[in-house]
């Protein structure tokens, strides 16, 4: 093994790994771990290594029975984060499956990484535009990193739900009522990237954010339904009288042309009296002609005349 110069300098870094004991590593520096630093086996004094051999000594005195009590478990959706003595254990988060602990001296923390969501409370945030509302979102979040969540942050799950609600309120505050009923998407979307890149140094993963309701005030609501109807009512009435405008041009078209044909007014004439008669009808009104009329009116100027 000693002749061969490059393994054996290539396995020098893994024979530096601090044990347990403490023994002969007081001088190594400490184990970083995703980010975490752990001091375990780093300047171990005589009480840490005492404390040690007692409690290997105590669980083979109580064997079987302290079996039952150095196997934990923990499920697939679970990781184990274990301190001994107050130090973080090397070899990062355990799970799943069964991982060793030794009495009285280990203690473990669980957590789980399955998906978590929970509901922002509602919040009255004022726009940009000055409109008081009320908004409400759900969030959903998992744990990405173990020992930063229970190393870096006391309560990661208390800590996220306040943060969430502060950005609810900071991101809807830069905006207007309008973006705030339209673009919900890409609101939603603003919040997930700020609140990921907040809690990132917590090992929090936010995956999802949806705004769920946005509440306006009744007076609000009143005259936003008031426009909405002038406005559907103005637009009736503009359409109304373009229909108007081009069945006056239809009909003054028709006119010019029956005026030209004195044939096609009788023959229109004859087609109204034959709809009317399809339908049945008890009464059938006939259209006298004006120009009747202007005879009788002159033969009746005349004989005032003639008196």
């Amino acid at each position: 093994m000693t002749t061969h110069g490059t393994n054996s300098a290539e396995a020098v870094p893994m024979t530096t790994v601090p044990s347990s004991s403490g023994a002969g590593t007081s001088h190594q520096p400490p184990h970083r771990q995703l980010g975490v630093t752990t001091s375990e086996g780093e300047n171990a004094g005589c009480v840490e290594v005492l404390a040690t051999i007692l409690s290997i000594c105590l669980m083979i005195i109580t064997l079987p029975f302290s079996l039952f009590f150095v196997f934990k478990v923990v499920a697939e959706y679970e990781r184990a984060v274990i301190f001994r003595m107050g130090r973080l254990r090397a070899g990062g988060a355990r799970g799943p499956g069964v991982f060793f602990v030794l009495p009285c001296i280990d203690e473990y923390c669980k957590v789980d990484l399955r998906t978590v969501s929970f509901d922002v409370p509602p919040q009255e945030v004022l726009t940009k535009d000055s409109v008081t509302v009320s908004v409400d979102a759900v969030v959903y979040y998992r744990i990405s990193d173990p020992l930063k969540a229970v190393i870096q942050v006391a309560n990661y799950s208390h800590s996220t739900r306040l943060l969430a609600a502060t950005t609810l309120r900071n991101v809807l505050g830069t905006r207007n009522l309008s973006e705030l009923l339209t673009e919900r998407e890409a609101i939603s979307h603003t919040m997930q990237v700020s609140l990921d890149e907040a809690t990132d140094p917590w090992g929090v993963k936010v995956e999802r954010v949806e705004i769920k309701d946005v509440s306006l005030p009744m007076q609000l609501q009143r005259a936003m339904a008031a426009e909405a109807e002038a406005s559907r009512e103005a637009r009736a009435k503009v359409i109304a009288a373009e229909g108007e405008m081009k069945a006056s041009r239809a009909l003054k078209e028709a006119s010019d042309i029956m005026s030209e044909s004195p044939a096609a007014l009788q023959l229109r004439y004859l087609q109204t009296l034959n709809t009317i008669s399809s339908e049945k009808n008890s009464t059938i009104v006939f259209p006298l002609p004006l120009e009747i009329l202007n005879f009788f009116q002159a033969k009746t100027a005349q004989i005032m005349d003639t008196r």
